[in-house]
């Protein structure tokens, strides 16, 4: 009688595994500082990562360039194999190649799933191999139920992970690579001469949010993994199974708006990793200290120049968040010779590149901008320097607003800016 109920709960446990593995949805939001969950539903529970897969793909390329194993500019041979994955992807054609600078923005913008592949082709040998990596480095990370099959998250069933260690993966990213993280708040890149702009629609909307990384299959649904800053306060948040980006948005700053207040002000940036005790992944540092404070390693150590993330003339970044597209805002008065209104859109590490925006905005923004003037300003100095775009020369906040709606409309970030002079 034993054997036959024992052999009755083997086949049930079988037949409703699956079901069982996938919560359908899942959410989870963790103080980065403590490694306290603040709200779980189904935080354990597998779901499929979709393309918050890239993540630890991006994670694994961080550290190769780390090592001095690849540079921004080594070249990646695009095979038969990573050109034949579906879209979205750069669209390179077999035996073409991209620069790893190239593939970590068409990754982190894009989620280009052909710039994924062949990055793992490059660094393990094949995709499978590259996968199994990932694998080995979840477990070292403390994600233990996480399996990677290819280096994309196009659709594979045995592709699984859990809120909780995607939340783990974010807060390493944030620990380990602090200053290759913040290419995580880039909004726009140049990719043979066409801008390609990302969708991380929630970043822009919300203050403080500075990544990390959407994701969506018909299997997984509508997936986000987001860091947001307050203060001295650090949580990231995970939200997987959405039916709609657009719902998977509201609840992801439903969680956030509720618990952000929660989580500690103070102490090391933690990692809860469903061990008994936390594993330290951060320091408050390493994670919030501007750019030019981070310890620059030599190009011996990284192959690269210092503080050379990959950054470049063709690469809309926006000002580094806390205070997301509003700190463009409060970071410096208007030059007092500019009068009336202005909107800013982005900002670039060049002046060339700042303007090269404004010309396609205006090209984009229609009627709406065509009495604007471009114009940029930069913000810090020396290899600092911030270069906004911003369009100018606005006689009423009406039209200022009419053009924010315009460049909205296609795709564009946008700030409204009222001038004192």
């Amino acid at each position: 009688m034993k054997r036959l109920l024992a052999a009755f709960l083997a086949v049930t446990l079988a037949v409703s595994a699956p079901i069982a593995a996938m919560a359908g949805s899942a959410s989870l939001i963790l103080d980065a500082r403590t490694g306290k969950v603040l709200a779980s539903e189904n935080g354990d529970v597998l779901n499929h990562p979709a393309s918050l897969t890239k993540m630890m793909t991006l994670y694994l390329t961080f550290e190769a360039l780390n090592r001095g194993k690849i540079t921004w500019d080594t070249p990646i041979v695009m095979s038969k194999y990573a050109s034949s994955r579906p879209p979205t992807k750069l669209g390179v054609k077999a035996g073409g190649t991209i620069t790893v600078r190239e593939a970590v923005y068409g990754m982190i913008v894009k989620s280009a799933n052909d710039a994924a592949a062949a990055v793992g082709e490059t660094l393990a040998g094949s995709e499978s191999n590259f996968a199994r990596v990932m694998t080995q480095k979840a477990r070292q990370l403390g994600m233990n139920r996480t399996v990677f099959y290819n280096a994309s998250g196009l659709p594979d069933k045995r592709q699984v992970t859990t809120a909780r260690d995607m939340s783990t993966l974010g807060v390493a990213l944030l620990k380990h690579y602090p200053r290759e993280y913040r290419l995580f708040s880039m909004t726009a890149f140049t990719f043979r001469g066409k801008t390609i702009r990302g969708h991380n629609n929630l970043m822009v909307r919300y203050q403080g949010m500075d990544g990390i990384k959407t994701g969506y299959t018909n299997a997984s649904g509508f997936n986000l993994v987001s860091a947001v800053r307050d203060g001295n306060r650090r949580v990231v948040g995970v939200v997987l199974g959405g039916r709609t980006a657009r719902s998977r948005d509201a609840q992801m700053a439903a969680l956030l708006d509720k618990y952000l207040g929660r989580a500690s002000s103070g102490g090391r940036l933690l990692a809860s990793v469903g061990a008994k005790q936390p594993v330290e992944v951060a320091s408050a540092a390493d994670a919030d200290a501007p750019l030019a404070a981070a310890a620059p390693r030599s190009e011996a150590e990284t192959g690269t120049a210092p503080f050379a993330l990959g950054y470049s003339d063709t690469a809309a970044v926006p000002l580094e968040r806390p205070a997301a597209l509003e700190e463009m805002a409060n970071a410096g008065k208007p030059q007092p010779s500019i009068r009336g209104w202005q909107i800013q859109i982005s900002a670039a590490p060049s002046a060339d590149a700042a303007r090269a925006l404004l010309a396609q905005a205006k090209s984009a923004g229609g009627t709406a901008l065509k009495s604007a003037t471009p114009y940029t300003e930069a913000f810090g100095a020396g290899a600092n320097a911030i270069y906004r775009a911003s369009f100018v020369g606005f006689e009423s906040e009406q039209a200022a607003t009419a053009a924010c709606e315009a460049l909205k409309k296609r795709s564009y970030d946008c700030v409204l800016l009222a001038n004192q002079g």
